[in-house]
């Protein structure tokens, strides 16, 4: 029974509260009171449709279909990373053109956090007969932890079968472990150089990147010579505080660093290049002897695959150096059969020979699902019944709350793999058409958890 469809009589519904759910910036690591109030108007709005609904701490909280049988969820989160630059829209808002919807969040997640909400109103309407409990969850902090996540499971169950849609169709069965760590000094101790900023997220590519540093006109001249056969685009303004360089490249999702172009690392690659190690200090010496311009962790040795999940990945996200402080972060996605901690040793390891110190900001450990479980096989039908073609089954570097649920849920859809959404950069993206077939996917899964007996 394709009841997938029915969603699509919501279509209007669902762009309007779209649009004002991605006017609120909630970005998780700049403003938790606006993910507090996306999370508010989410809950305002299912009470509106006839939906129960419950707030945990203003942290997360979910809207609810039915009473017992299983507990079944579908969970989303509804911040978002900063907007970055280069856009050719508006970030902070939907806007629909050439058949595509544009705005930050419109992949990841607010998109699939206003069609689950949609989703619930149509089996309400529609006069679906549960069998189940079936609750739309949402976080406010999955961006920068899942904090989110341990608060609502701190005082609510955890569902009987679950998905995520937040990340690519078919269907993960496996997510690679999340190690991010900041390598760090209490000081600035290089001579030349005197303060670098470098992106914005831990769990994205540097697209922009600025140093501050003291040069002769002679040498800066030199640098601006050489800075044309490197690797990157850099700019250079002359201030009454020395010499600024601006480094631009391309942001990505730090699961997919190789998909962008790290700005920081193009910067620290030209300064370590045409200044002592004593001008730029130890925190650059770090980066160009365990980074250079790689994005898999060869010279840190850190360079693994298994034939689960494939290669590892490392990212530069951050780096802020002034007077008083050094630091960057690192994002690591490592293989689901692999030891994070004995990654994290190797890492403190290098950081060492620089006297540096490692903190860890995150580590969330691996994911892996049997391919014919019941998430699995239930979700797998869902798609079959909408497309008429089997899901391909997938690892992925992303971390979603589905490794938050003890075995019982799996990252699945919204975005389908030959459709380019660049999530966590610019211009952030769906195709109308995919974008409302991930809707229609996604009722059918939740049908079937909500009226199948599980």
């Amino acid at each position: 029974m394709n009841f997938g469809k029915n969603i699509l009589k919501y279509k209007d519904d669902i762009l309007r509260d779209l649009k004002t759910l991605m006017e609120i910036k909630s970005v998780s690591s700049d403003d938790t009171e606006a993910c507090a109030e996306a999370l508010r108007f989410v809950l305002q709005r299912a009470e509106e449709l006839g939906l129960s609904t419950k707030n945990v701490e203003n942290k997360a909280g979910h809207v609810q279909l039915g009473s017992g049988g299983k507990l079944c969820g579908a969970l989303t989160h509804l911040d978002v990373v900063p907007a970055g630059k280069n856009w050719s829209v508006e970030p902070f808002t939907l806007t629909r053109q050439n058949g595509r919807l544009y705005g930050r969040g419109i992949d990841d997640d607010k998109g699939a956090s206003i069609v689950n909400l949609y989703c619930l109103k149509a089996l309400l309407d529609n006069g679906a007969e549960g069998r189940n409990t079936l609750r739309c969850i949402y976080g406010t902090d999955e961006e920068i932890g899942m904090t989110d996540m341990e608060t609502y499971f701190g005082s609510e169950p955890l569902p009987d079968i679950s998905f995520t849609p937040d990340s690519d169709y078919g269907i993960c069965f496996a997510e690679k472990g999340i190690l991010q760590v900041k390598v760090y000094t209490d000081r600035n101790d290089g001579k030349v150089l005197s303060a670098i900023k470098a992106g914005n997220a831990v769990n994205a590519v540097a697209d922009e990147a600025k140093a501050l540093i003291y040069f002769s006109e002679t040498q800066a001249s030199d640098l601006k010579r050489k800075s044309r056969s490197a690797e990157g685009q850099f700019d250079f303004t002359e201030t009454i505080d020395g010499l600024v360089i601006k480094s631009t490249g391309k942001a990505a999702h730090a699961c997919e660093p190789e998909k962008g172009f790290n700005a920081a690392q193009a910067l620290v690659k030209l300064l370590n290049d045409n200044i002592s190690e004593e001008g730029v200090g130890s925190l650059c010496r770090f980066i160009g002897y365990a980074l250079h311009m790689e994005t898999d962790g060869t010279s840190l040795g850190l360079r693994m695959r298994d034939y689960v999940s494939g290669d590892l990945s490392c990212n530069l996200g951050k780096i802020r150096l002034n007077d008083n402080s050094a630091y960057l972060t690192l994002d690591i996605r490592y293989p689901v059969t692999m030891d994070g901690e004995a990654i994290l040793r190797r890492v403190e390891k290098s950081a060492k020979l620089s006297d540096l110190k490692v903190e860890v900001i995150h580590h969330a450990l691996p994911l892996y699902l049997p391919k014919d479980s019941e998430t699995i096989n239930l979700l797998s039908g869902a798609y079959e019944e909408i497309t008429g073609e089997k899901p391909e089954l997938y690892s992925t570097g992303g971390g979603t709350y589905a490794r938050m649920l003890g075995g019982k849920g799996v990252a699945f859809g919204p975005a389908f793999k030959d459709d380019e959404v660049n999530m966590h950069n610019a211009d952030e993206s769906m195709d109308e058409e995919k974008f409302f077939l991930h809707a229609q996917i996604c009722l059918q899964a939740m049908y079937k958890m909500f009226t199948d007996e599980i």
